[in-house]
């Protein structure tokens, strides 16, 4: 009876968040000044503090201090989108994750309580943001405490690498994913959770200059582009729809933009020299 009536709740609050194809440019920094977002962090981390120092919008710039583990997240759901997001690493990293890898990530379908996941993610679909595996694919599908499986899904194309880890290859044969990670396309075999860690084909600017992330949710599909370059994709996602998170994960991230746009609107195309402006 107690997992019946948490599953209705979770579905009466995900009504909430009803899903909007994007029909015009959202700007995610202006919805933060308007107050138009939430935030989560994980009281119980090792370092924990206060949302409001986390995300700061500095001179125009989102700068998130990564000095807590959670999200900032959209109060409202969103479907059929272009997402865009260019961002640079920080020189700051802290406590256990001071020497290791930088991390951050984009979740999107989002949806079921805070911290649903490890008290610290909602369920969804990341789009990993971390030294040597941008693009990467996560589903998280947590268990609330009462026993509800929040299962997020997908299909997509992969092969196992030489550790039998999942890595995006195109044409592979489609197969379902409820939970863990697909690696990005030329995702590097020795990768290692270190500090600047850099494989030989990651896409990626160094250190210090911009890179731009790029989802594309059309229907139940999403492609991930990192500079300009595919590096990851998933069909039949379910859900399709939900808010859109940017997370805190122990390092520190500089977003100068961070928008929405209607499919088939956005046609920028990445630079080298955008990631040094």
């Amino acid at each position: 009876m107690m997992r019946l009536l948490s599953l209705c709740a979770f579905l009466a609050t995900s009504s909430l968040f009803a899903a909007e194809p994007v029909t015009e440019k959202i700007n995610v920094l202006d919805l933060m000044k308007a107050g138009e977002v939430e935030y989560h962090i994980n009281p119980k981390a090792d370092f924990h503090d206060p949302a409001s120092e986390v995300f700061q919008l500095k001179d125009g710039l989102l700068n998130i201090s990564g000095k807590g583990y959670g999200y900032m997240v959209t109060k409202k759901g969103y479907k059929d989108y272009h997402l865009v997001v260019d961002f640079k690493w920080g020189p700051k990293t802290w406590g256990k994750r001071a020497d290791r890898a930088r991390d951050n990530g984009i979740l999107v379908h989002s949806y079921g309580p805070h911290g649903a996941y490890g008290d610290t993610w909602m369920a969804s679909i990341e789009a990993q943001i971390i030294e040597g595996g941008i693009g990467d694919i996560l589903v998280l599908s947590p268990k609330l405490a009462d026993g509800t499986e929040l299962t997020t899904s997908l299909k997509a194309e992969f092969e196992l690498d030489r550790d039998k880890e999942k890595r995006w290859k195109k044409g592979a044969p489609l197969q379902e994913v409820t939970k863990g990670r697909i690696n990005w396309e030329k995702r590097d075999e020795d990768w290692a959770d270190k500090i600047d860690f850099r494989g030989k084909d990651d896409p990626d600017s160094p250190v210090g200059e911009w890179n731009r992330l790029e989802v594309i949710a059309k229907g139940d599909t999403l492609e991930y582009f990192v500079n300009g370059k595919l590096v990851n994709a998933a069909f039949a996602c379910k859900p399709a729809e939900g808010r859109i998170c940017i997370q805190t994960e122990g390092a520190e991230m500089i977003v100068r933009r961070y928008e929405l746009h209607p499919l088939g609107q956005f046609k920028e195309k990445w630079t080298p020299e955008m990631a040094k402006k």
